[in-house]
């Protein structure tokens, strides 16, 4: 563990950091940047306990340091500054009582309840926060921390998988018996701490901690629907486990493609790094929708006279169901769309492997299908299959990552440059004599594909065809 100089001391002093203190008399850095100081862990965000007025604060700051002020929390009189180009942020937050102690006292876990005074002297740990950190333990402050605010049961579990903390057993209990208030948490809130848990390099951990302390069963009961679903005899878990093994393998494809998808791997490596919806990228966007692609399977699960486990329509039900808990926990559209998105066609590729090798039309109907997710649902396809390991399972996965790669340069190519139709409309209806309508739309929509296809190369070729089309 890192000792070192102050946050942001010495010659490398932060712009934000050194201007406070050449601004303010009684100020505190406190929480995270000290604790990731401490872990000797870069950081960029800043929260500071201040004993002047934030506005002021917040003003000068941006002044001398280069950054926009605003209102944080009329409740609390926080205000947050962001530097212009975006590389740091510092919130301002009035002092908690009439010392720093005081303040600290009211924080959740004893990591984030050490201050260093920004005009110098000594860290101030009441609680003892170096020591836990030292021994990899998180704890809270006091038996009331969680009653003060639930939301620090989901986020016991959150700086656990994030930081590689073990969870102290005092505190594990009270967690659980506190996390059913986190059913009156303002949503937003509660996705923030979701999204850093699903996006973190130890997301499965994450994701057991919130199991283990009952914060599953209040913020996302539909996951916990699928402990104990029994499946065919084509995998070898329940739901519930067959879902955790994909996300572990959407992480791991994300991370390095190369072993699934060859010569492409650069490319699909480059899309999901691409900025999606609410500071995600696509790849930690895939990673919902690994969590909900089997989200239906509880209502749709039956069993045929012959005892066969089905699951029919439980892509078309887990895409409405994963949009409406986006929706619940206030996500953008944009993500709920994508996740549903995926979620739709996720068994597509598998039904394909059947009609290998495919046809020209097949691979259209595919791609035009699953626009504009055509590359995520292929990454979230081979991620499903390789966690799918009961009968006959070795071979499938071969046939199944054959295929995907294949399928990979197909969508990279249309995502590079669509397809569209030979002639335009205005042509058709002005070339045939007929009247704008939805036949227009049809007409187009199968010149596209056969020009994909080749079938239809030139302007002559796809007049003809149109007419030919239209019975004419």
């Amino acid at each position: 563990m890192s000792g070192g100089a102050g946050v942001g001391g010495g010659a490398g002093a932060s712009a934000p950091i050194a201007a406070l203190r050449a601004s303010v008399d009684r100020a505190w850095l406190v929480g995270g940047a000290v604790r990731d100081r401490l872990l000797g862990r870069e950081t960029s965000d800043y929260d500071v306990a201040i004993a002047d007025d934030p506005q002021s604060t917040a003003r000068v700051l941006a002044r001398e340091a280069g950054g926009h002020p605003f209102r944080l929390s009329d409740q609390f009189g926080a205000w947050r500054v962001v530097a212009h180009d975006h590389r740091w942020q510092v919130d301002l937050v009035p002092l908690t009582g009439a010392r720093i102690e005081d303040d600290l006292a009211q924080r959740d876990f004893t990591v984030n309840a050490i201050a260093e005074p920004l005009g110098g002297g000594e860290l101030i740990d009441p609680f003892g926060g170096r020591a836990d950190l030292a021994a990899s333990r998180l704890r809270m402050v006091s038996p009331r921390a969680f009653a003060d605010d639930p939301l620090r049961a989901l986020r016991l579990a959150r700086i656990a998988c994030e930081l590689e903390l073990s969870i102290e057993p005092e505190t594990e209990a009270t967690a659980r018996a506190g996390a059913i208030g986190l059913s009156g948490v303002a949503a937003e809130r509660v996705f923030e701490e979701l999204k850093r848990i699903i996006s973190a390099d130890r997301a499965l951990e994450g994701l057991r901690l919130m199991d283990v302390l009952g914060v599953s069963a209040v913020v996302l009961p539909e996951l916990v629907a699928l402990h104990g679903v029994e499946q065919s005899r084509f995998h070898h878990l329940d739901v519930h486990d067959h879902t955790m093994t994909v996300l572990g393998e959407t992480i791991a494809l994300q991370r390095d493609p190369s072993a699934a998808f060859g010569e492409h791997a650069e490319p699909v490596a480059a899309l999901l790094a691409e900025p999606l919806a609410n500071e995600l990228t696509r790849g930690q966007a895939l990673r919902f929708g690994a969590l909900f692609h089997d989200i239906a399977k509880p209502a749709t699960r039956g069993v045929t006279g012959e005892g066969r486990v089905t699951f029919i329509g439980h892509d078309a039900a887990g895409a409405r169901m994963a949009a409406a808990v986006l929706a619940r926990l206030r996500a953008s559209e944009r993500l709920a769309d994508y996740v549903a998105a995926v979620t739709r066609h996720h068994l597509r590729l598998g039904f394909l492997v059947h009609e290998v090798p495919l046809s020209r039309r097949s691979v259209y109907r595919y791609l035009h299908a699953t626009e504009p997710v055509q590359v995520d649902v292929t990454v979230l396809s081979v991620a499903d299959r390789l966690a799918t390991r009961g009968a006959n399972s070795e071979v499938a996965i071969a046939k199944h990552l054959a295929l995907a790669e294949e399928m990979i340069a197909e969508a990279l190519a249309w995502r590079a440059r669509p397809p569209a139709p030979i002639v335009r409309g205005d042509e058709i209806t002005r070339e045939l004599g007929i009247r704008p309508g939805p036949q227009i739309g049809k007409l187009l929509a199968e010149l596209e594909e056969l020009s994909f296809t080749g079938e239809v190369q030139t302007r002559e070729q796809a007049l003809a065809r149109a007419r030919e089309l239209l019975g004419g």
